[in-house]
């Protein structure tokens, strides 16, 4: 696993600083980021697939330079959303995770046979034919899952992605990411049960990153300052 890579990196929006300085070295398979609102997480989150590009300092996600090589960046590395509508693009749940492959030079029947087996591994294969936005929430962030994975990425980005669900889902998609997953996963939430399953947490604070660590010692840390 090549991993993540950044030094003293920084992120400008029309003048206001949303990071300053990061500098880590990500090799871990399971790595939480959590902070409050507006503390940068999700600027960072964003980095690693090329969504927002670094003002200052230097980033490569799994051995790429997202600001030269943001094609390629999008190719290896998923993105997850709090919101799945925001991700669903075509009118059925088949067509939907299929529409991720177009462009890949694969024949018609492969991509059948991958799109089939993805639904099934994340129970959506009875709502093949349904319409996409007549699914449940979970079954939408199923869906969502399901749209990133079938490109094989090396690194999967899941940016509060229990935010909208329920107990019953948001244990469906936990378990989904944090257990059965092979890719590195950078999970960004406010869940720190969620975060606690990790194998190194992230703090984010003001723009920086403030600690850095076991997600134990960490998630300790971070409930004493904010009780």
């Amino acid at each position: 696993m090549t991993g993540i890579s950044a030094r003293e990196v920084g992120v400008e929006f029309d003048g206001r600083v949303a990071l300053r300085g990061v500098s880590v070295e990500l090799t871990e398979r399971r790595i939480a980021v959590i902070g409050s609102n507006g503390s940068g997480k999700s600027t960072f989150a964003r980095l690693l697939n090329g969504l927002v590009a670094p003002t200052t300092g230097s980033l490569t996600v799994h051995g790429l330079d997202p600001a030269h090589q943001a094609r390629e960046l999008r190719r290896r590395v998923g993105f997850i959303f709090s919101n799945p509508d925001a991700q669903i693009i075509m009118p059925t749940v088949a067509e939907d995770v299929a529409y991720s492959l177009r462009g890949r030079g694969l024949a018609r029947d492969e991509v059948r046979d991958r799109v089939t087996a993805i639904l099934e591994r994340f129970g959506l294969a009875a709502h093949a034919d349904a319409p996409a936005h007549a699914l449940s929430s979970g079954q939408k962030q199923l869906l969502a899952l399901s749209a990133v994975l079938i490109t094989e990425p090396a690194l999967l980005v899941a940016d509060e992605p229990t935010a909208l669900l329920d107990a019953r889902n948001t244990r469906r998609i936990a378990a989904a990411l944090l257990d059965e997953l092979p890719q590195q996963l950078v999970l960004v939430t406010h869940d720190l049960r969620l975060a606690a399953r990790c194998d190194v947490a992230l703090w984010f604070d003001d723009g920086r990153l403030i600690a850095q660590g076991s997600p134990a010692e960490l998630l300790a840390r971070y409930e004493r300052e904010h009780a």
